[in-house]
C-alpha cells in the first residue's frame, strides 16, 4: 500500500493564469444556443477532474517533465482544437434583458489555462479516490465573474487546469458550464483535444453547431411539474448553513444482489410480470434505492411528495437525426413524483417500475417536442432544492470518461467532481464510473452526494445496508 501523506501537509503550488488561444485564426461571430442549452440552471460551472497514473517507473524531477510535460502537450493540443472548437475560445453572455437568454461572442479571448505543480505522488492522495471530495477543489480553476459595459454577465466556455505531482503523474481539471454542452459534448471536445496531443493532423469528427435544430416554440399548454410548492415535501434539517460532500462506493456484487432481490421481491408478492419486466437495469435500481435512502436521511414529511428528476438522452430520437458532431445539450429531464410515504414503504420494486414507465415516455417524439417547448415558454417552478423535497440524478457513469482521452500517457485511471460549484445544494447527486486503481470495484458505481451534516450519518446507514464500501 502507498505511504499515505497527512492532507493537511498537502500543497499546490499555482502558475500564473495563461490564455491559449486558436492556433489559426477564426470567425468572429455572435452564435445563437439551443432551447435546451438555454436552461438558466445550465449556467453555473460544472467541474470535472481526470486523474492520469504516471507512465515512467523512475521520473527524476529534473528532466521527466521537460521531456514529457503534460502542460505543454494539452496546451498546444488545445490551441489546435480551438481551431474547429472556436466557440469555446470566446465568452458567453447572458443578456440582463431577453429573458435571461445567453449567446456565445467568438472573439478569440482564449481559454483560461492554469498549470500546477503538488508536492507529493498521486499514490498518496490514492488518485483521488477518496470518500472525501473536498480535496477536489484543489484541482480546478474558478474564474473571476466579469460584466461588460451594459452589465451583461461574461462567462468563460472553458477553464482548464493541469496538476503536475511528484511521480509524474497529474490531473486534468475541466471547468465548463453545462449550457455549452452535455457529458456527450464535453468528451467529444476533449476526444479532440487528445487527437491532436497524439499526433493528428484534424479531429476525427468534426463538430457542428447548427444549435437552432433544437429550439422549442411558445406554448400555452406547457409540461406543469407533478409537484408545487404546495404539496412539495420539507425537511427538518433544511435550510441548512453546513452542507457535506461525500462518496460512496458501491461494488458489482452488491449491485447484482440489489437486482436479484428486487426481481425476488416481485415474485414473492405475486405480481403478474413478463419475464424481461424481471431485469432491471443498473441506473433504475441504484436511482430508487439511493432516492429512497435519501428522503428516509432527510426525514421528509410523510404527507409531502418528493421527486426524483433525472436527465434522458433525445439524441437517437431526433428526426431527422443530428450531425455527429453535434455537441450541444441533447437532453430532456423525466420526473417522477411519489408521495414520501410510498418512497418510504411501498417494495423498491414498485418504485423502480415507476421510474422504468417514465422512461419509456420520455423518448417518444410527443415528450420531447413538448418538453423543448416548455423550456421556450420559461414556466417559472418553485425552487425545490431549499427544501430537499427534489433528488436531480445525473448517470455519467457511461457517457465514456475514462475512455478515448489518452493525452499519450495512456487513459486516465480515475474521474471525479469537483464539490465547488455542482453541490451548491442538496438536490444534486451523480453515478460516475470507478476508479481503475481500485480492482474491488469492477461493475461498480461511486456516487456523489452533498446532504447537510446532520443528515449524512443517516444516510451512510441507509447505504451500508447495501454493503456500501466507503473509502
Amino acid at each position: 500500500m502507498a505511504h499515505q501523506i497527512n492532507i493537511s501537509s498537502f500543497k499546490i503550488e499555482n502558475k500564473d493564469v495563461e490564455y491559449v488561444k486558436p492556433s489559426k485564426p477564426t470567425p468572429s461571430t455572435t452564435l445563437s444556443l439551443s432551447t435546451i442549452d438555454n436552461r438558466p440552471e445550465f449556467l453555473p460551472l460544472s467541474q470535472v477532474i481526470r486523474v492520469y497514473q504516471s507512465q515512467n517507473n523512475n521520473p527524476t524531477k529534473k528532466n521527466y517533465y521537460s521531456k514529457n510535460d503534460p502542460a505543454i502537450v494539452i496546451k498546444e493540443a488545445l490551441s489546435k482544437a480551438l481551431v474547429y472548437y472556436y466557440p469555446l475560445a470566446g465568452k458567453l453572455v447572458k443578456h440582463h434583458s431577453n429573458n435571461g437568454k445567453v449567446t456565445i461572442n467568438c472573439n478569440e479571448d482564449g481559454v483560461p489555462f492554469v498549470e500546477a505543480i503538488a508536492n507529493c505522488d498521486l499514490s498518496s492522495l490514492n488518485y483521488l479516490d477518496l470518500s472525501d471530495i473536498g480535496i477536489a477543489k484543489n484541482f480546478v480553476y474558478d474564474p473571476p465573474l466579469h460584466q461588460d459595459e451594459n452589465g451583461n454577465q461574461l462567462i468563460y466556455p472553458m477553464m482548464v487546469k493541469v496538476t503536475k505531482f511528484q511521480c509524474g503523474g497529474f490531473t486534468l481539471g475541466l471547468g465548463e458550464p453545462h449550457t455549452i454542452a452535455d457529458g456527450a459534448g464535453s468528451i467529444k471536445i476533449f476526444q479532440a483535444i487528445a487527437e491532436f496531443a497524439t499526433g493528428k493532423s484534424e479531429p476525427s469528427v468534426k463538430p457542428v453547431w447548427e444549435r437552432e435544430r433544437l429550439n422549442g416554440s411558445i406554448t400555452k399548454t406547457p409540461l406543469l411539474s407533478p409537484m408545487d410548492g404546495a404539496s412539495a415535501a420539507g425537511s427538518p434539517y433544511l435550510p441548512s448553513k453546513t452542507l457535506v460532500h461525500e462518496c460512496f462506493k458501491v461494488d458489482g456484487e452488491s449491485i447484482k444482489r440489489l437486482k436479484l432481490n428486487l426481481a425476488k421481491e416481485i415474485v414473492d408478492n405475486n405480481v403478474p410480470v413478463a419475464n424481461e419486466e424481471l431485469s432491471f437495469t443498473n441506473f433504475e435500481s441504484l436511482a430508487a434505492y439511493v432516492w429512497r435512502a435519501r428522503t428516509r436521511a432527510l426525514k421528509l414529511n410523510y404527507d409531502g411528495k418528493t421527486m426524483l428528476k433525472f436527465a434522458v438522452g433525445i439524441r437517437r430520437h431526433i428526426d431527422p437525426p443530428l450531425p455527429e458532431g453535434y455537441y450541444g445539450n441533447t437532453i430532456v429531464d423525466a420526473d417522477v413524483v411519489l408521495p414520501v410515504k410510498e418512497v418510504n414503504e411501498r417494495p423498491l420494486s414498485q418504485v423502480v417500475k415507476v421510474i422504468r414507465e417514465l422512461k419509456k415516455v420520455a423518448f417518444t417524439k410527443e415528450f420531447i417536442k413538448k418538453s423543448i417547448d416548455t423550456l421556450e415558454t420559461r414556466v417559472e417552478e418553485f425552487d425545490f432544492d431549499g427544501n430537499g423535497s427534489c433528488m436531480a440524478l445525473a448517470e455519467w457513469k457511461h457517457l465514456g470518461f475514462l475512455r478515448n482521452m489518452d493525452f499519450g500517457w495512456k487513459e486516465p485511471v480515475n474521474v471525479i467532481p469537483a464539490p465547488c460549484n455542482m453541490f451548491g445544494g442538496v438536490s444534486i447527486c451523480i453515478f460516475f464510473p470507478p476508479c481503475d486503481m481500485d480492482t474491488s470495484m469492477s461493475g461498480g458505481v461511486k456516487i456523489y452526494v452533498s446532504l447537510p451534516i446532520d443528515v449524512m450519518p443517516k444516510f451512510r446507514e441507509e447505504m451500508k445496508a447495501l454493503t456500501i464500501t466507503i473509502s
